[in-house]
């Protein structure tokens, strides 16, 4: 049976507008999509890493949070990552080279914990690797989607980010529950073999980058001032220096630094409850699911509230919600007649959708802050500072862990733990105002330029942290 035109362009604008969220699906997106489903994807070895790193290192709870927050490093330093990318072409190239690099990277340093990793110092090493591959590729790929905003409307925005972290989202969902699965008949090595394959995806959808040689675009639109160093740092000083931006900043980090409890609470799911790899592969299928939940609430309900407030209430909602794991801790919940494994489900749902609507505004106002031909420079340094304070967070949990006696075995504390960095999250609300009022946008997205008149691009200078473990569930080992 043969299609008429009409009726194919009538599949197409439906699969563009459904699917796609009125993107139009390009060569060039499908390679942006695919980048952003291979990072949902690495996390199939999220899980091993754990394991791999409690079991075969026996490392204790504050050693493994220190050591997420010292792999957290190539986040911090992602604005290096795109200042290279922006000012140092590769054969002309400023995004196509990068991705490609950035999967053999990948490739190579899952390959080295399949293999010959053996120490902590090592595993540390090799682990950072792997997030500096995956660091390297989102720079990339969110300057791509940053250049693509600054051609669109506001709601456009919004849906392209949406679109991305969708994909995202659905490579988590679909290697969530396999990430436990495996583990139950295969060693942690073995998982970290296949796992090296998927970072050679990003190096092969790179050549569907539309990219021409700079050299070209400097001779054609005389861009030669614009690509020097010294604009690059031009544009960057006259942005950061504005009150307007680092004032949001610091209430971010300030947020995002308070310490988590995560390293303490795997230890004790798995060495307490028993918890085995299965089941906490359906945990992550579960909270998986529960990204894209949060994905389309926003997409659908909250594209357009004020973040100031999506952000307020969003965190205090998460501080409350998130006390309900002294249930599981103080094995309360078995009295309400509530089992271990499914309490666990639905505490990890309900929160990872709180996290979710909180994570989602970052990725379209944050982008909009970004000046032409330092696009990835600026996004990172944005994304870079809450990273900072990831790191600060894990540390601060490790040293939380070390002073109050948790280890592998002793649980006596982790309550008081709970408490401790679930009511820290909510200490930085009274600083909200720091966050732009509502007042401060337009539908158009138009808003006071801060950098001088180089450029039409609106600056928006509120966003969320990127490294949400304990509200987006969006892991630094991925």
């Amino acid at each position: 049976m043969l299609v008429s035109p009409s009726g194919f362009s009538k599949v197409k604008d439906s699969v563009k507008e459904k699917i796609f969220f009125g993107n139009e699906p390009n060569a060039e997106l499908i390679a942006i999509l695919t980048v952003y489903f291979v990072q949902g994807i690495l996390g199939l070895a999220r899980l091993a890493v754990s394991f791999f790193l409690k079991d075969e290192l026996r490392l204790s709870p504050a050693q493994v949070s220190a050591l997420l927050g010292i792999v957290a490093l190539p986040w911090i330093i992602k604005p290096l990552f795109g200042f290279i990318s922006d000012g140092l072409p590769i054969f002309g190239y400023r995004r196509r080279p990068y991705l490609i690099l950035s999967g053999l990277l990948g490739t190579i340093s899952w390959i080295f914990l399949a293999t010959i990793v053996n120490t902590p110092v090592a595993a540390t090493i090799a682990i950072a690797l792997g997030s500096l591959s995956v660091a390297v590729s989102d720079v990339i790929v969110d300057s791509l989607v940053v250049e693509r905003a600054r051609k669109e409307s506001q709601a456009n925005a919004g849906s392209l980010q949406s679109l991305c972290w969708g994909a995202s989202a659905l490579g988590g969902l679909i290697t969530a529950y396999f990430s436990g699965v495996l583990l139950q008949h295969f060693t942690t090595r073995t998982v970290f073999g296949i796992t090296a394959t998927f970072p050679l995806i990003v190096s092969a959808v790179a050549w569907l980058i539309a990219e021409s040689p700079i050299s070209k675009n400097q001779a054609e639109n005389n861009e030669n001032e614009k690509l020097s160093v010294g604009h690059q740092f031009k544009l960057l000083r006259q942005a950061v220096t504005q009150k307007a931006i680092w004032l949001p900043t610091a209430f971010v980090f300030l947020w995002q630094a308070t310490p988590t409890a995560d390293s303490a609470f795997f230890f004790f799911t798995t060495n307490e409850l028993h918890f085995e790899p299965e089941f906490l592969g359906r945990v992550r299928l579960v909270t998986s699911i529960a990204s894209l939940v949060g994905v389309w609430i926003f997409q659908r309900y909250l594209k357009t509230v004020p973040f100031r407030v999506i952000f307020g209430w969003s965190t205090v909602l998460s501080a409350v919600l998130g006390m309900t794991m002294l249930l599981l801790v103080t094995h309360a919940n078995r009295s309400l007649g509530i089992g271990d494994r499914w309490f666990s489900l639905g505490d990890s749902l309900v929160l990872t959708v709180m996290g979710q609507i909180a994570y989602m505004p970052v990725l379209v106002l944050a982008a909009r802050l970004c000046p032409p031909g330092v696009e990835a420079t600026f996004f990172a340094l944005l994304m870079s500072v809450s990273n900072l304070a990831g790191l600060l967070s894990y540390e601060l949990g490790a040293g939380l862990m070390h002073v109050m006696g948790i280890t592998e075995s002793n649980f006596d504390n982790l309550a008081l733990l709970v408490i401790i960095t679930n009511v820290s999250t909510v200490l930085p609300l009274p600083f909200l105002n720091w966050l732009p009022a509502a007042d401060s946008q337009s539908e158009s997205g138009t808003f006071p330029p801060v950098i001088e008149n180089t450029h039409e691009q609106s600056l928006i200078p509120e966003f969320v942290p990127e490294l949400i473990l304990h509200k987006s569930g969006k892991e630094v080992t991925e």
